[in-house]
């Protein structure tokens, strides 16, 4: 009874351990699910308000746009009457492509002395306008130093009262205008234009200084000096702002713009920073600035602006309800529904496979031993695979060697009887049979022609050179290439006498060989170097190349064998192998032999060097 009730309370308490641990699961996964759908939503939005702003962006250098070329208008003459800036303004279709634009306006510059010949000017343009004699003036009364007075005004008002207006009356959007002339930039004020704004519908203005024609603008004085005026726009920002939110598809979010730049305080000549709202999309004349959206059930994000210089920023608020669809707002329950179960399926699971963790364990460890023994056979196949292949490496070089000393030997000599033969019948019948002597000179001929190919099969077997020590071999392994492929290949040799076993000198012979030929048939090269060293008992044999290089996966490519040959012949010798294309290009294959190690483990006896005769 006893161990019954031990086990009965074993397994009440595992139950209870599972559904405390499937709830903490099931809760987690809910608070999971509800951040990640919310950073989801508050991602979308900031991604299209980035994108609202974008298009604010783009209006403004629009508009910009529009001012510059409506300056170089004015400043590609000496003088524009109001005719051509009328028809010019007119063809631009405004309200059409511009239809934030109020009016588009020209500004003349001038001292005291000119302000006669000014009013004159004026007065003639405004009794054109409205049909009847008209008298221009410059306004406000008073005498200063300087005039910015308005000369042309686009679209034409219905009454005067904007002409001759002095904008530099004010000293704050005087000392903005004088900045724009010496710096030849276009600016803005940031000073809302107060004959057209009103609450929550701001109107500003943006201008352009405008220099004599043709007029070198280099230097501060000369741009003082060639000053005429400034052109500028006066534009409503709701009207610029308008649709910008409708290509949201958010329902319900704010933009506020705010100016944070210096601004003209009550007194027109002191600077305030303190930003200052411009735009609220949820503002209306009588509550033009409510409150911001904020709170944990909102998203909020600011953004900058650069309006010709004047920073800005634009808030965009939304409620995150907005954002949520109804998947969303089910998702946190069903995850935590889905957590829970699940954990209980799974602890029951792993409660399950508990039990049986000693059986895994024990045959783990049985296929881990026969894995391991598995291993050990495999390795040691390996080993005597690699031990069959010097084998055959080695019985391969012998009997191309005693081939090409067959050739040599018996081909050869019957070769250069017979040319001895030839040539004597050529030069009995040189003098009486002229035909016969021609037939004896082409056989003489075809007979060196075999010769030179029976000497390059024996080159190809086996190249006598090699018995005159690795560097000569690699020398005129050299000379071959080049002169075979026309491709320029230098070679750097140390000199030094080279002690190696013939097998040894073999293998690094037919890897140049292999690396040469490589280069040939995949390199594209027109410039190859080999390097043949020996360096703290180590021969090293570099070769590289200004080719393609070694593509990817060119090495594993199936049906290639090369460079695979390569690196066995190295590992067998029990040297170093790296195949890496060059910093600059190209392939590089670097070869590294112990060459004591070689000399200790010659296995095959070797057999006297062929003879070198004349001929063959």
């Amino acid at each position: 009874m006893k161990v019954l009730g031990d086990r009965f309370s074993g397994i009440k308490f595992s139950f209870w351990s599972g559904i405390l641990l499937s709830s903490l699961i099931g809760g987690l996964l809910y608070e999971v699910t509800q951040r990640s759908i919310e950073s989801d939503a508050e991602e979308r939005f900031a991604n299209h308000a980035r994108q609202a702003q974008n298009i604010i962006n783009v209006r403004i250098k629009s508009y910009s746009d529009l001012l510059r070329n409506a300056g170089s208008m004015l400043g590609s003459a000496d003088q524009v009457d109001y005719r051509q800036f009328h028809d010019y303004v007119q063809r631009l279709h405004l309200d059409r492509h511009y239809p934030a634009v109020e009016t588009l306006n020209y500004g003349v510059y001038l001292d005291e002395a000119q302000r006669p010949a000014f009013e004159a000017r004026l007065t003639k343009v405004m009794t054109d306008l409205m049909g009847r004699p008209m008298r221009g003036v410059v306004k406000p009364p008073g005498i200063r130093e300087h005039y910015l007075a308005t000369l042309f005004i686009e679209p034409v008002p219905r009454t005067t009262e904007h002409y001759g207006i002095d904008l530099m009356a004010n000293q704050w959007v005087a000392g903005q205008i004088l900045a724009s002339r010496d710096s030849g930039r276009m600016q803005a004020s940031g000073t809302p234009i107060a004959a057209l704004s009103g609450p929550n519908n701001i109107f500003l203005g943006i201008r352009m200084p405008i220099y004599r024609h043709g007029a070198p603008l280099d230097t501060l004085e000369q741009r003082r000096e060639f000053y005429q005026g400034s052109i500028g726009i006066a534009f409503s920002l709701p009207r610029l702002l308008h649709g910008v939110l409708d290509e949201t598809p958010i329902p319900g979010v704010r933009m506020t713009l705010f100016d944070t730049g210096p601004r003209a305080d009550a007194t027109q000549d002191a600077a305030r920073f303190s930003p200052r709202i411009l735009f609220d999309s949820k503002g209306t004349h009588a509550n033009p600035s409510p409150p911001l959206d904020t709170g944990d059930d909102a998203f909020s994000i600011t953004l900058p602006l650069d309006f010709i210089g004047r920073p800005w920023k634009t808030t965009y608020s939304v409620r995150k309800s907005a954002l949520y669809s109804g998947l969303d707002t089910y998702s946190p329950k069903f995850m935590m529904g889905f957590g829970f179960i699940g954990s209980v399926l799974l602890y029951a699971l792993l409660y399950t496979l508990a039990s049986s963790r000693r059986a895994a364990l024990s045959i783990a460890k049985e296929m881990t031993r026969e894995l391991r023994e598995s291993q050990h056979k495999l390795q040691l196949s390996h080993q005597r695979l690699r031990r069959l292949a010097d084998h055959a490496y080695q019985i391969k070089e012998l009997e191309r060697k005693r081939i090409a000393r067959e050739i040599h030997d018996d081909l050869g000599q019957n070769l250069l009887a017979l040319r001895i033969e030839a040539e004597m019948l050529a030069e009995r019948t040189r003098a009486n049979h002229p035909h016969l002597h021609k037939r004896a000179h082409t056989t003489v001929q075809q007979i060196d022609t075999t010769i030179k190919s029976v000497r390059q099969i024996i080159n190809d077997l086996r190249p006598t050179v090699l018995d005159l020590g690795l560097s000569a071999a690699v020398e005129w392994q050299v000379n071959q290439f080049q002169r075979r492929t026309d491709i320029a290949c230098t070679l750097r040799d140390d000199h030094k006498e080279i002690a190696l076993s013939d097998h040894c000198a073999t293998a690094v012979f037919r890897i140049l060989q292999e690396s040469l030929t490589n280069i040939v048939r995949h390199a594209h090269a027109t410039e190859a170097a080999v390097e043949l060293e020996v360096k703290n008992g180590l021969l090293t044999l570099k070769i590289s190349d200004n080719g393609c290089g070694l593509p990817p996966g060119g090495r594993n490519k199936h049906g290639s064998f090369g460079l695979v040959g390569i690196e066995e012949r190295v590992h067998i010798l029990g040297g170093s192998c790296a195949i890496y294309s060059g910093a600059e290009g190209g392939t590089v294959v670097r070869v590294s032999v112990p060459i004591n190690h070689v000399q200790d483990t010659a296995a095959v006896p070797q057999e006297a060097p062929l003879p070198s005769p004349a001929i063959v």
